[in-house]
């Protein structure tokens, strides 16, 4: 037990190298007043709408806290204890989220000023903000649970009656992560997506400017929108799914350990993958670097692949060195080395699902091509296009989860299959690191064009951005992969501590629970894609009236559309100039704030309440039907949102550019382009705020589940 010390002692490295890396970014320069007083701007949106969120999580979190304390007092099998893993796992999530948010708002701005001179530096910056979050979610998620073990571990004590008592505490920590992860992804998303469509259909659409145009009174709310959706949402997003298959690994290898000697190995197996993964991302920060006029997408996918193959070195030699040659489950013998099979299935199919989402959400790629295509012919046509490239999306995703799943059962059973999603998620720090690089090249070309920076600034900051948008499809592709397979695998931990062996459909209650379950990912979409057009209208019609009320933005505007700035005269400058800082920034900011802390209760609360209503009520078969209709919708519902509103997004992208289509060039402020913005603007609240959610949706029903196990079975 006291090897796990070197597993914590991994966690606190992590957290050691996330404070350098943030000493390093804070002695950058930040660029010049205009520069520093949009970062300070986004910065202070962003802290806002964190203050306002956690103040509202701390009361849920105290309340459900108490909840399970009472519930579990007194028990053998569980202890009024999982009140602390729960508050533990809910505040190192809030502090995942923090910590990356905090380093994002000072690395967008030092992004930008390294662009005024080179790409290579400003993709260095930005990837170093990006890896400080990637390492904070994994350095946090290794000590918390690594720390609760040890602790739990001498308290109860660790032989065969007492292991399952610890889990079933030590579960409270994957249930805090979740519910944070929730909330923060659903609020996040209702946020960014609310000033997102203000942005681009008021500026892009009906006003003719760029979302990131100073005159546009919602662009700072846009850019605060990337960094509390894309880098703390997605940091919450991909802890709880670290921890999920962290722990739901551990309770299928102590469901083994009976038949095993009790050879305790293979419950803290996981926990060692998960500590040596932080190393690998270490490491692998190292191997990203860019030469001028190289190509940053290379060098990012040096980082993410050389780590994945240094990872695989990794897991094999922690497999044959703490699991025996063979080991029975469930009557059947396995092999150490299928243990191995099974783990490297898992990240070779993540790695597999990314490559597919590139494909369908890629710049150039032929489904986004087809996209740009049909919007030759108006906004109908544009959004039939992309529901129909969304929608084809699922297959070869799916065909590669079903395909990863047998092969993980057939090489090492039930467990198999959780060490699976443990493979898909070992090397988090470097994979999240790689994503959170994306919204912040992105608020970096945000502050290129509010700080009215030469057009070579734009150019190297656009060029980043292209490539972090499809780093952010392959972060959403590792998403919804880890999470079918994390889900699957706190499935099978529910069952186990339920004691129901199978799930039989032809049962009337299982068949209702599989039908509600389903239908449960599309009511969660609905409240969701309400929330950001109740929240988008609010902000739309704050927009427009600014437009229309301030004389002096009303004027430079004016000015702005008459056409090129070579062309004006001395007194229409001073106009222009004059409407610069009359937005109104604050006003939308605040709009966003108050809609998404007021929308994100409902579906947060819904997946949370539904399976203790249904476990409760009907009893543990009803939920495992329950259980089994909302992964398989969740994750199919997931795919086909994330990838239309991905395909939607760089498609506009691809006609701001300017592409040939049969021989027709199409360019920024064309039907087509507009046709393509509202394609966009559709497909905002489907990649950014529903579909992403969904992820969590299943996990968090699931874990739910596992803590309520021991108290339905």
């Amino acid at each position: 037990m006291n090897n796990l010390l070197l597993v914590v002692g991994a966690g606190a490295l992590a957290m050691l190298f996330s404070f350098w890396k943030t000493s390093w970014i804070n002695k950058q320069e930040e660029g010049t007043d205009r520069m520093k007083q949009i970062g300070a701007s986004i910065a202070d949106g962003a802290m806002a709408f964190l203050k306002a969120e956690y103040r509202v999580l701390g009361i849920f979190v105290i309340a459900v806290a108490v909840l399970l304390g009472f519930a579990n007092a007194g028990r053998q099998d569980s202890s009024s204890l999982i009140s602390l893993s729960f508050i533990v796992g809910a505040v190192a999530s809030g502090l995942a989220g923090f910590l990356g948010m905090k380093v994002a708002t000072k690395a967008n701005n030092r992004t930008t000023h390294a662009a005024r001179t080179s790409l290579a530096e400003a993709l260095n910056v930005a990837f170093t903000g990006g890896s400080v979050m990637g390492l904070s979610v994994v350095g946090l998620g290794v000590i918390g649970l690594g720390g609760l073990f040890i602790y739990y571990s001498n308290l109860f004590g660790s032989d065969a009656d007492n292991i399952n008592t610890v889990l079933n505490v030590i579960s409270g920590f994957s249930l805090g992560a979740s519910s944070i992860a929730l909330f923060a992804r659903v609020g996040g998303g209702i946020y960014t997506k609310a000033a997102d469509v203000g942005a681009d259909l008021v500026g892009k659409v009906e006003a003719g400017i760029p979302e990131d145009h100073p005159l546009n009174p919602a662009t700072i709310a846009d850019n605060v929108g990337d960094n509390v959706g894309d880098v703390a949402g997605m940091g919450a997003d991909l802890f709880e799914s670290y921890v999920g298959s962290i722990v739901g690994s551990m309770v299928l290898g102590a469901s083994i350990l009976a038949a095993n000697a009790f050879d305790i190995n293979f419950v803290i197996l996981p926990l060692f993958i998960a500590g040596s993964g932080i190393l690998v991302s270490i490491v692998g920060t190292f191997m990203v670097s860019v030469k001028e006029g190289g190509d940053p997408q290379k060098a990012l996918n040096i980082g993410e692949f050389g780590s994945s193959a240094i990872m695989i070195g990794a897991i094999y030699f922690l497999i044959q060195s703490f699991l025996p040659e063979t080991f029975i489950q469930g009557g059947v013998s396995f092999t150490s080395m299928g243990v191995f099979y099974a783990t490297v299935i898992g990240l070779v199919a993540g790695l597999g699902i990314g490559m597919i989402t590139e494909h369908y959400t890629g710049t150039g790629t032929p489904p986004v091509m087809s996209i740009v295509k049909q919007s030759l012919t108006g906004p109908a046509t544009t959004i039939i296009a992309g529901l129909g490239v969304g929608m084809q999306s699922t297959a070869i995703p799916i065909l590669i989860l079903a395909t990863g799943i047998m092969g993980a059962h057939h090489f090492a059973g039930l467990y198999g299959i959780a060490m699976a999603a443990l493979g898909m998620l070992a090397n988090t720090g470097i994979q999240l690191a790689v994503d959170a690089y994306g919204p912040i090249s992105d608020n970096a070309g945000g502050i290129a064009e509010m700080a009215e920076l030469p057009a070579e600034v734009r150019e190297r900051t656009d060029k980043l951005d292209a490539v972090g948008n499809t780093t952010a499809a392959i972060g959403k592709g590792f998403a919804i992969g880890s999470a079918a397979l994390t889900a699957l695998a706190l499935f099978s931990a529910f069952m186990v501590q339920t004691g129901i062996d199978s799930i039989d459909i032809s049962n009337p209650m299982v068949m209702a629970g599989l039908f509600v379950g389903g239908m449960l990912p599309f009511l969660f979409s609905s409240m969701a894609m309400g929330a950001v057009g109740r929240a988008a209208m609010a902000m739309i019609e704050e927009v427009r009236r600014q437009f229309r009320e301030i004389p002096e933005l009303k004027a430079a505007l004016a000015v702005l559309n008459k056409g090129d700035e070579s062309t004006w005269s001395d007194e229409e400058k001073a106009t222009y100039e004059a409407g610069l800082d009359k937005a109104e920034h604050g006003k939308c900011v605040e709009i966003s704030t108050q809609s998404a802390i007021k929308e994100m209760v409902l579906p947060g609360l819904l997946a949370i309440t539904s399976p203790v209503i249904i476990g409760f009520v009907f009893g543990a078969e009803t939920l495992g039907g329950l259980l089994a209709g909302v992964t398989v919708t969740g994750v199919l519902m997931a795919i086909f949102q994330s990838n239309a509103g991905g395909a939607w997004d760089n498609a506009k992208k691809m006609i701001e550019e300017g592409v040939v289509v049969n021989g027709e060039e199409i360019k920024k402020g064309s039907e087509a382009h507009k046709a393509a913005v509202v394609g966009d603007t559709v497909g905002d609240p489907f990649k950014d705020t529903s579909g992403p959610s969904l992820n969590i949706l299943i996990k968090l029903m699931s874990v739910v589940s596992l803590v309520i196990a021991p108290l339905i079975a």
